[in-house]
């Protein structure tokens, strides 16, 4: 019997499962905390700055070279129940070297914490960030985000328009973003094995669908996804992009071929790559003259 659309259960589980279409996802969980321990040893950095009360929500801070600097955020993966940022500090050499400062922002974990508190936390390490911009020697008007599958999540929940970060509009506080490999639309989700710790109902996997509830305007954003994922995944990439093109200037949809769901991210900060390439592009650029331009459209690149 389908559960949802032409999936039955156990088909529905693997789509949703992005190990499945690799061998072994340990060599790549190791590769994210070798690097990352890797950059703490050789970039400047400070580590476990708190932005809001509870334990888990601290992020760590590698500096540019100057002040005034562009900052790039990464929100790590892990469908909400894995990794941390301690796994997540390994775009930040690319970052750096492009003159940007970098943020690994943590976040608690289900099932200790609910869909709907992780989001919140997101949402106050981002306005933390927004709010000490001047401190960290970052401008402000030029906080660019990225994220991950669950971190993709949380990227576009903090760019509704739900919430004012420092009392702006998010698409007026945030100068752009870069979603990898995201799950925007949680319904099917809901369905399958990775729900058994997040205890999402249809009501709250609705409400928590950044897809559903997005606002008239968006930054400049990036939507990518490598080429080995599986149908859903697509899918929800697919979807994403035709809802995000009417919202956002110059969307960028961008397919990697040779990428799978987990090395996709290994490209984030690297310029010879084209995902690399499109997320340091803005934070070469020089501050922003005025608002947003109107939507343009999706431009679609395949490497």
């Amino acid at each position: 019997m389908n559960v949802y659309g032409k999936y039955d259960q156990e088909a529905l589980d693997i789509q949703y499962s992005p190990s499945s279409k690799v061998d072994d996802i340990k060599p790549f969980l190791t590769e994210y905390a070798v690097r990352s321990r890797r950059t703490r040893e050789e970039l400047a950095v400070r580590r476990g700055i708190p932005y809001g009360p509870e334990a888990c929500e601290t992020l760590d801070f590698f500096p540019a070279d100057g002040p005034g600097a562009p900052l790039l955020v990464f929100v790590h993966g892990g469908y909400w129940q894995e990794l941390s940022k301690d796994d997540s500090a390994f775009p930040a050499p690319g970052a750096v070297a492009a003159g940007a400062a970098f943020a690994a922002l943590g976040y608690g974990l289900a099932p200790q914490y609910s869909l709907e508190q992780i989001v919140g936390q997101a949402r106050r390490g981002l306005a933390w960030l927004v709010q000490h911009a001047d401190e960290l020697g970052v401008d402000r008007r030029r906080i660019h985000l990225a994220g991950h599958c669950a971190g993709a999540h949380l990227v576009l929940s903090a760019l509704l328009d739900d919430w004012r970060p420092d009392g702006r509009h998010p698409a007026d506080v945030f100068a752009g973003a870069v979603l990898v490999s995201g799950v925007y639309d949680l319904e099917p989700l809901r369905l399958t094995y990775v729900n058994k710790p997040l205890g999402l109902t249809e009501v709250t996997a609705r409400r928590l669908s950044p897809l559903h509830h997005l606002p008239d305007r968006l930054p400049p954003l990036v939507v990518a996804r490598g080429g080995a994922e599986t149908d859903e995944f697509c899918r929800q990439h697919g979807d994403a992009v035709e809802a995000l093109g009417r919202r956002s200037p110059g969307i960028r949809d961008l397919v990697v071929h040779h990428r799978n769901h987990f090395d996709i991210t290994f490209d984030l900060t690297d310029p010879a790559t084209a995902l690399g390439a499109s997320v340091l592009r803005p934070l070469r650029a020089g501050a922003p003259d005025s608002g947003p331009a109107g939507p343009a459209g999706p431009a679609r690149t395949t490497t």
